[in-house]
């Protein structure tokens, strides 16, 4: 059995929450130097790399900077950090249910994405709770769309994240989310929807498969209607990627806000947060994989469309 080389402590520290870039350099590399590989495997001008390497911004395992010549040294680890980007600061504070040793509950707002990723690094809910709570090691256990709004769990210790990872890839988590969508009195309720999902890397929205075999699973309820617009409670079995958005628009239903379906529209300027996604994850039920306690947390947000549609059309 192959044992798994230990990765070494970051010597970076976090910067707004956000972790430094770590890099192993391929086992099987042929360039010449620590430098021919930055400029290749982040393909960046060189002159980028150059001033990074110049100015002591890429360092080895014990912090030392690494130096513009240094040999490439095949497994080695270099880390950086990154450029942050100009991010538009997202409206709303992220608010904290619940908080113990273990982990963190957190109802985030719309337009707020869970991790870093692409031109969202600090504006997201790990970045601004890592920084605000003061818990660098916080980790997600599952995640949201930027668009939906809602509950999202945590975890304070990093080895104990993969219980709580699990409990969601096991579907061992009781989820429940609210929808503001148009209201079809021709449709029977409750009702569940059963498709094939599909979601592309590189194309924005997902679609269904026709006569394929099912891989999603959703539960829908109405729970009131009034003047042409119902509010719906909505129990995920499966977890696919914009699974209920899916399958709200599957039965002519979209959800107030969504931008990709039924089609995907012109994207908004970034620091554009009118007309949120009415998409809410209401509530998380599980046992705690660590303590055993039986867990129950539920959002205090409410989707505006339905408490006051005029001001979120607005």
């Amino acid at each position: 059995m192959t044992r798994r080389r230990r990765v070494p402590p970051a010597p970076l520290p976090q910067r707004d929450g956000v972790d430094p870039v770590r890099l192993r350099l391929p086992a099987d590399g042929t360039w010449a130097t620590v430098r021919d590989h930055l400029v290749e495997r982040l393909g960046v001008p060189p002159g980028t790399v150059d001033a990074m390497l110049a100015e002591s911004r890429v360092v080895g395992a014990d912090g030392t900077p690494v130096a513009p010549d240094a040999p490439y040294a095949a497994g080695a680890y270099v880390w950086f950090q990154r450029d942050l980007p100009d991010e538009p600061p997202v409206p709303h504070d992220i608010e904290v249910v619940y908080r113990d040793e273990h982990i963190v509950v957190a109802d985030k707002p719309h337009f707020l994405a869970t991790m870093p990723r692409g031109s969202h690094v600090t504006q997201t809910a790990l970045a601004r709770l890592r920084a605000t709570l003061g818990i660098p090691e916080l980790g997600a256990a599952h995640r949201l769309d930027r668009l939906t709004a809602g509950l999202l769990l945590f975890t304070v210790r990093p080895a104990e994240r993969g219980a709580y990872q699990t409990l969601f890839h096991d579907r061992r988590v009781h989820k429940e989310y609210e929808a503001v969508a148009a209201h079809d009195p021709g449709l029977a309720f409750p009702r569940t929807v059963r498709s094939h999902i599909v979601k592309e890397r590189g194309i924005l929205a997902a679609y269904e498969v026709a006569g394929a075999e099912p891989n999603s699973e959703s539960r829908v309820e109405l729970v009131a209607h009034r003047g042409g617009i119902a509010r719906y409670r909505l129990f995920p079995h499966t977890g696919r990627t914009h699974q209920l958005r899916v399958h709200m628009n599957a039965l002519g239903l979209p959800i107030l806000g969504d931008p990709l379906y039924p089609e995907v529209r012109e994207p908004t300027a970034p620091d554009d947060f009118r007309r949120p996604l009415q998409l809410l994850a209401r509530s998380l039920r599980f046992t705690d994989p660590v303590t055993g306690a039986a867990r129950h947390f539920v959002s205090g947000r409410t989707l505006q469309a339905w408490s006051s549609y005029e001001e979120w059309a607005g």
